[in-house]
């Protein structure tokens, strides 16, 4: 019998693949790319226009328990910190540095209690030479906070930032997403990590939040 999974990406537009014509972004391209035998993956990427770490906080536990499978284990993909780090109306971070940590440590210490796998990946760089020093900044600190929770974790700062296919097209489109062959790009960054997280770091009692519902 197939092993089922259900994986939810929590974060902002880049998880949402604002800007890829394929629609793909780079969840859709792990979700399509190789799997472990016999894995039955279902994934919900729950990306959402300008959310901050504040947002995804507020919003993960119910949109979680609204999708839970009623066997199988349940993991969450984080990746959040690109609108926190982006301007409010007085030229500070929308969220300061430590908020942004205290939140995910507050995701990460909850999805922990309720026995359900997380993976951390780090906040992208844009086009902005300001907001991209905030985000290397913030992108320590939550890795930081990740291994404390040991909690695997992705950053993809200074890589993103070396990377002609993703620079470019972010510069060419809105000054914040790239296109396709950026998205390919963090796909390719943050697919061993969540490769090796699929075939063993997932333990198959992720099922501990909200009722159990049926699933076709």
């Amino acid at each position: 019998m197939p092993t089922r999974l259900t994986v939810l990406f929590f974060g902002d537009s880049f998880v949402a693949g604002v800007g890829d014509p394929t629609g793909l972004g780079w969840t859709g391209r792990l979700a399509a790319g190789p799997r472990p035998p016999g894995l039955d993956l279902t994934v919900y990427p729950l990306g959402v226009r300008r959310d901050t770490s504040a947002d995804v906080l507020a919003r993960w536990e119910p949109e979680t328990s609204a999708r839970l499978p009623d066997t199988g284990a349940t993991g969450l993909v984080l990746a959040l910190g690109v609108n926190d780090a982006t301007d409010d109306d007085l030229g500070g971070s929308r969220v300061a540095a430590a908020d942004t940590v205290g939140n995910l440590r507050a995701v990460l210490t909850r999805a922990s209690s309720l026995g359900l796998a997380t993976l951390v990946v780090g906040p992208p760089p844009i086009a902005d030479p300001r907001t991209n020093d905030r985000i290397v900044e913030l992108d320590a600190l939550l890795a930081d906070e990740a291994r404390a929770h040991q909690v695997p974790v992705v950053p993809v700062v200074h890589d993103l930032l070396a990377d002609e296919a993703w620079m470019s097209e972010v510069r060419a489109g809105d000054g914040a997403h790239p296109g396709a062959h950026g998205y390919a790009a963090l796909a390719a960054l943050v697919r061993p990590r969540w490769e090796t997280w699929l075939d063993g770091g997932i333990s198959a009692t992720g099922l501990l939040l909200g009722r159990p519902r049926t699933r076709q």
